[in-house]
């Protein structure tokens, strides 16, 4: 039997990983997210047939989609603040 080896540490990231969408991030506001999406939404409500229900399912995930990047803001703009104020944050 061998010895079990020791996890090894995940090793830090110097580069991002999708860099156009951490740039868009960035710089993105609320608005920008609702923007983004509405001529995606827009395709999507257009679709008849059999593909209605394939649309329900992407319209789904497109919410779920802007409900995460505007929580990504939120929490941005509450470390942005932080920053401001003096780094009176977390430790």
């Amino acid at each position: 039997m061998s010895a079990p080896k020791k996890a090894e540490a995940p090793t830090q990231q110097t580069e991002p990983m999708y860099p156009v969408i951490e740039a868009w991030v960035e710089r993105a506001s609320a608005d920008d997210v609702g923007a983004f999406f509405a001529p995606v939404k827009a395709e999507l409500d257009g679709l008849k047939g059999p593909r209605a229900e394939q649309a329900k399912k992407a319209k789904a995930a497109i919410a779920r989609t802007e409900e995460l990047l505007s929580h990504l803001l939120q929490v941005r703009e509450k470390l942005e603040a932080e920053k401001k104020a003096g780094g009176a944050g977390r430790k």
